[in-house]
């Protein structure tokens, strides 16, 4: 990289510093979700994304930074971690999330939308919320209403994972769940991990530890998701005359934290460094969502509608009544 460059990324990369350092300390002292203040932050200073100056640093955030921390998500997962849970649980997982995606692609139509929404939203409730939402997004084809769908899905699934996170333990001692069985029925439905954490915890400690172990298998299926994903898209017919780019046969990324997670399972890498890549991740996921909020216009994201919040409640009420019925 030249010193041109640099200058060049320098204005836009302090901007996004500056949104992910305030968000944290909010959140920090309030207890806010750091993602949706990032965002929302980001939104409120969009007319400077507007300038020449920040654009090349805003764009590295929100692009090469969130693949970066998307990669290094690996190093919070393992396989023994995984298999702890039982067979039976993980493969109740794999089947929550496959129908949660196909049941978001079907009712799509029924909301008005077209499948790249459908997927995005579907993918960011049965994953892992505002980080499968931005994964996501990385492979999608690119059109004028990218960056509004993004922030809309971010939005929306952060504020649904905060409610979520208030009722499910409630509705889970309504049900007679364990606090196994409570920990699978948080872990496996609330969308973002800091929520799901939050909610287990509150239970007690075998429900936190069972809850956050469900949730990053739910994070580790990201991958195979995207790899599917891909797959499709590179076989799909263009719907304009405009040519798409590509998308590789398995993005960097991908390889990058399916490349951790074996790293990580092998046990090779100390705690300490496993925990401060979680850490890096968590910041570089930040810096990300503040680089797409400060690309998003307020009006643009709220002329997505009222029939996109019904598709998420919608997916939001389907993964939790199916998680559900399994613990029945």
């Amino acid at each position: 990289m030249t010193w041109d460059n640099i200058k060049s990324l320098t204005p836009g990369l302090l901007i996004v510093s500056v949104i992910v350092l305030a968000s944290q300390f909010v959140s920090d002292h309030y207890g806010a979700p750091a993602m949706l203040l990032a965002l929302l932050f980001g939104i409120a200073l969009y007319f400077v994304s507007e300038q020449d100056r920040p654009k090349p640093g805003i764009a590295l955030a929100s692009r090469s930074i969130l693949r970066f921390g998307v990669a290094l998500l690996g190093l919070r997962i393992s396989t023994d971690l995984a298999l702890s849970l039982g067979l039976d649980v993980l493969i109740m997982i794999v089947i929550v999330i496959v129908a949660t995606i196909l049941f978001g692609l079907l009712c799509a139509r029924f909301f008005g939308f077209r499948q790249k929404f459908a997927f995005l939203s579907a993918g960011s409730v049965a994953i892992c919320g505002a980080s499968a939402a931005m994964a996501i997004s990385a492979i999608l084809p690119k059109d004028e209403r990218t960056d509004e769908r993004l922030v809309f899905t971010v939005v929306g699934v952060t504020i649904l994972s905060t409610i979520a996170m208030i009722l499910y333990p409630v509705l889970a001692a309504q049900l007679g769940f364990s606090d196994f069985e409570t920990g699978i029925f948080l872990g496996a439905t609330i969308h973002d991990v800091a929520q799901v954490v939050g909610a287990g915890f509150s239970v007690g400690p075998e429900t936190g530890e069972v809850a956050t172990i469900v949730k990053l298998v739910r994070v580790a299926m990201l991958a195979p998701v995207i790899i599917v994903a891909t797959l499709i898209l590179r076989q799909a017919p263009q719907d304009g005359p405009e040519p798409v780019e590509r998308q590789p046969l398995i993005p960097v990324f991908v390889i990058g934290f399916f490349g951790l997670l074996l790293v990580n399972s092998m046990g090779w890498i100390p705690t300490a460094v496993s925990d401060l890549a979680g850490d890096v991740s968590r910041w570089a996921l930040l810096a990300a969502i503040a680089g797409v909020g400060l690309k998003t216009s307020l009006k643009d994201v709220l002329d997505v509608g009222g029939a996109a919040i019904g598709l998420l409640v919608a997916e939001t009420i389907f993964i939790a009544m199916l998680v559900i019925i399994f613990l029945f």
